[in-house]
């Protein structure tokens, strides 16, 4: 580790830590339905929005009604992608003339990028034209998004209003959330990114000649568009196979710098707008500091043993030679980005349920390839996917009060609201559902013939890479261990169904609770209330966090990386 890399990952956090009140702040009025700077330009348009689709803004919904919407909503969204993947070859906007999607990838495709995950089992460049890139899949990559923001937002309303009977309307959130939101800061995200080289254009690709005299294809297209909304909406999936590694997706440390930014900046936003809706932002900071706290510690592991290297390289290279690799560990990393970037992006980008790379985790060392699995393994709540780690962590807070109460021999409280048997069930289903499909399909896939073809490492490490793809599906993550060949049947179906399961079998129940919260009344508070905005709130909400997390999946990583770090450090390989 260096002095320059540390200042690196406090000044990025510090960055972030900046934005949290003034997107919070915004994203609070877009919400409320308050004025904001961009109503002259956009009132008209979402008014003529909801003129075209038959909606009554003013009209809100009971949570199953909110519910069904959504579900109806993406079931259709996920039809037309894959019909679209299917025909690709018959619609324009083709040029290198790519064929229809195989049955299965394209299922797969369809339920991942419906459901913000944004796994690719294809290499981007070679399979999806430019219409499949933008009409299906970029569209996705914002209304995916919108789903997410608008269901914590609905969550929140369950916690701030009182006897009443709705959360909202989930067309007007939708509309909402990608008009004033997403749509104008991926619009100039997106030409920061066409400054900086990222491509954007819908010419064919371009053939060149290398110095050798050999005839090399570059592809290229509209990146810049879909790479705004990529980081934006921490959807993850790129133009191109190596993702953000990629010079046309993310050229400098400028680039860099700012999706990293663009990853965190909703997620963090959401924290305050949550304070700001309950009339309380230090509870909103509270969330916020377990989120940043969780943040630090995956850094504070996957950093420094990324900088150490490989113990065994000097043994193989220079019997004299000192106990660190000259470097750190550089395999599978950019240069240009090098290891203190490449570390926070990978804990960034797992931490956030993005899966955008600028780096290969399956080159990581044990220890540092580990955190990314934690991270995802925890349930999407250390900043999330957008809207969903704030739906997710607020789970978790539920079930923090209600050890606690159990404690002290009290009715848990939280937010004003008694905390009831319907709602620890309910957290309880969404928590558990997690693991339930993570070790399931990752145990069918290590005794199943079609799985273990897929695995190209032996040993623990091969068993990680199917471990991380059934996380990375159910996490809606996306990221993988690349060195795991999942363009299958087997895996195109049983990880597109650990996405279904992780995405929508953890919502429903989040949302049970949103409606049973919001018809409860506020309960006063009393000298036995547990105040939920002190440092022993965050530290229980931390502890709980990592229990739950713990005690689920240390046997599973206990078969994977730790073993695998063992080793290592005995001097065996594979």
């Amino acid at each position: 580790m260096t002095v320059n890399g540390i200042l690196q990952i406090l000044l990025y956090i510090g960055v972030v830590t900046l934005l949290v009140k003034p997107v919070g702040l915004y994203m609070t009025r877009v919400f409320n339905g308050e004025r904001t700077p961009l109503d002259p330009v956009l009132r008209p348009v979402e008014r003529g929005i909801y003129a075209v689709m038959g909606v009554n803004p003013a009209q809100e919904q009971h949570w199953t009604t909110y519910t069904v919407a959504m579900l109806l909503f993406n079931l259709a969204g996920l039809l037309l992608l894959y019909l679209l993947q299917r025909v690709q070859a018959s619609l324009p906007l083709n040029p290198q003339g790519l064929g229809p999607i195989s049955p299965d990838s394209a299922f797969n495709t369809a339920v991942s990028f419906t459901s913000n995950t944004n796994w690719q089992s294809y290499a981007p460049e070679t399979t999806m034209s430019y219409f499949t890139q933008m009409v299906g899949l970029t569209f996705h990559n914002f209304v995916s998004a919108a789903t997410g923001i608008a269901l914590a937002v609905a969550l929140v309303r369950g916690f701030a209003r009182h006897s009443a009977q709705s959360i909202g309307n989930f067309w007007t959130d939708l509309t909402r959330c990608t008009l004033y939101l997403l749509l104008p800061i991926c619009l100039v995200f997106s030409l920061v990114l066409v400054w900086q080289g990222v491509p954007q254009n819908l010419n064919p690709y371009v053939t060149a000649t290398t110095v050798e005299g050999a005839t090399q294809t570059i592809a290229q297209g509209p990146v810049a568009s879909q790479e705004a909304i990529k980081e934006l909406g921490t959807n993850g999936g790129g133009f191109f196979n190596a993702n953000s590694a990629h010079p046309y997706e993310n050229p400098t440390p400028l680039t860099n710098f700012l999706e990293l930014v663009a990853i965190f900046a909703i997620g963090g936003g959401l924290t305050y707008t949550f304070g700001k809706m309950v009339r309380d932002t230090r509870q909103g900071w509270a969330i916020y500091a377990v989120m940043v706290i969780l943040f630090l510690m995956g850094v504070a592991v996957t950093y420094p043993v990324e900088a150490g290297g490989n113990p065994l390289y000097p043994t193989t290279v220079d019997q004299t030679a000192s106990l660190t690799q000259a470097g750190g560990n550089m395999e599978g990393k950019e240069v240009r980005f090098g290891i203190t970037n490449s570390a926070l992006f990978a804990v960034v980008t797992t931490d956030a349920s993005c899966g955008a790379v600028n780096s290969m985790h399956d080159s990581y060392m044990p220890l540092g390839g580990m955190i990314p699995l934690v991270n995802i393994m925890l349930g999407e709540i250390i900043i999330g996917g957008v809207g969903a780690g704030l739906y997710g962590i607020l789970l978790f807070a539920i079930l923090a009060v209600f050890i606690a109460g159990l404690m002290v021999g009290r009715t848990p409280e939280y937010l004003g609201k008694k905390i009831e048997g319907k709602e620890v069930k309910m957290a309880m289903l969404a928590v558990l559902i997690l693991p339930l499909s993570i070790l399931g399909f990752a145990a069918l896939s290590s005794v199943h013939p079609d799985g273990l073809k897929g695995v190209l490492n032996p040993g623990p490490h091969g068993f990680s890479e199917m471990l991380y793809a059934y996380v990375s599906g159910t996490g809606n993550n996306g990221s993988a261990f690349a060195g795991l060949s999942a363009n299958t049947p087997f895996y195109n179906l049983t990880i597109g169904l650990a996405i279904l399961i992780g995405r929508f079998l953890m919502i429903v129940p989040a949302l049970a609770i949103a409606g049973s919260l919001v018809r409860k009344k506020l309960v006063p508070q009393s000298a036995g209330t547990f105040p939920t905005t002190t440092p022993l709130f965050v530290g229980l909400l931390v502890g709980v966090i990592l229990i739950v997390g713990g005690l689920t999946f240390f046997p599973a990583l206990s078969l994977g990386p730790i073993v695998e770090h063992l080793l290592l450090q005995a001097g065996t390989t594979f």
